[in-house]
């Protein structure tokens, strides 16, 4: 497993990282969780991303329990600051809940200090500076070692680092973003501005949520029977236009994978790890099968000419659908901050 420096940070991680955020939800057996987590160290992958929200805590409960003994041997990613409860102020980004969500984290983990810990959303109802400020004495206290960001906007990743500039913050050494062949949108502003400030990228979500995972060749394939929430319909329901563009460029893109002699999805890997900007690819297996099944392509590379081709079937800077972003500014989203 190859490996590269994270941000600035000083830490070595693998270029394939594991993210746990099937534990516990899409599998729920506890022992195999386990098992894939031991799996990935001994395949190199010793990058483990988990957060708070995974199932309320049940994953990185799992996560604690497999690295017990094998600590030292981790970089260990966590984040913070969706909703944790019905209650008002068990989210968000305020010094009040992410104290306690840190403190919850580490409980859970079996811990005393995480390598990462990310600021999980864009928090509008708290100021930047206070948030950096909770960060900076998190670090100062030994329970962080480096701070991040995940699914924040290139505009709002400048806000925080002349924030920390200019505050005497410690500033955020990484960014998690969406990123694959269909969700390309990254491309356009954040990745280019992760890179002038050096900072280091774990990608998620580079088999597009299972559209590039090789199993869709027809609109037959997807389901959307029960288990689908409201919104994974909307991600996937083809009779929306986005979603047929999506599907119309997955076919095409794996008669490209089979013209090249590789499996759809690793094409997809090798395709957002090839981009100059990103650190890691985080890995989401729901079981053994899934991450063997991704170990074995663990190596691929793609010519430019392969590239370019992708290039043709998906703009670079283009989100097939605009919701494969997970963001979206509040202006957009709450109609009274539209209106006089």
């Amino acid at each position: 497993m190859q490996r590269r420096f994270l941000g600035g940070t000083g830490i070595s991680v693998p270029e394939y990282g594991l993210g746990a955020m099937m534990f516990g939800t899409g599998n729920t057996d506890p022992d195999d969780c386990v098992r894939i987590v031991h799996r990935a160290l001994d395949a190199g992958i010793d990058l483990i991303d988990t957060a708070d929200i995974y199932e309320r805590g049940v994953s990185e409960e799992i996560v604690g329990r497999a690295l017990k003994g094998r600590r030292d041997e981790v970089v260990l990613t966590t984040k913070a600051g969706m909703p944790m409860s019905e209650h008002a102020n068990e989210r968000g980004n305020s010094r009040r809940w992410l104290t306690r969500a840190l403190d919850d984290s580490l409980r859970r983990l079996g811990t005393d200090h995480v390598d990462v810990y990310q600021l999980h959303r864009p928090d509008p109802h708290t100021d930047i500076d206070e948030t950096l400020a909770t960060l900076t004495d998190f670090v100062r206290a030994g329970k962080v070692r480096a701070v991040g960001t995940s699914t924040f906007p290139a505009e709002l990743q400048v806000e925080a680092q002349w924030t920390a500039e200019r505050r005497g913050h410690v500033r955020p050494r990484t960014e998690q973003p969406p990123y694959s062949m269909l969700a390309r949108g990254a491309e356009a502003a954040l990745l280019p501005t992760a890179q002038r400030y050096g900072m280091g990228v774990l990608v998620w979500g580079p088999l597009s949520a299972g559209w590039l995972s090789g199993r869709i060749r027809s609109a037959d394939d997807i389901d959307l029977s029960a288990g689908r929430t409201a919104i994974e319909r909307q991600k996937f329901d083809v009779r929306l236009p986005a979603n047929a563009r999506k599907l119309e460029a997955v076919l095409a893109l794996a008669q490209l994978a089979d013209e090249a002699g590789l499996e759809l999805r690793h094409m997809a890997l090798a395709f957002v790890r090839a981009h100059p900007a990103v650190t890691s690819v985080l890995l989401g297996p729901r079981t053994m099968e899934h991450l063997e099944s991704l170990l074995t392509g663990a190596e691929v590379t793609l010519d430019d000419a392969l590239l370019d081709r992708i290039d043709a079937i998906v703009p670079p800077g283009t989100d097939l659908n605009p919701q494969d972003g997970y963001y979206q500014p509040p202006a957009l989203v709450d109609p009274a901050l539209r209106r006089r």
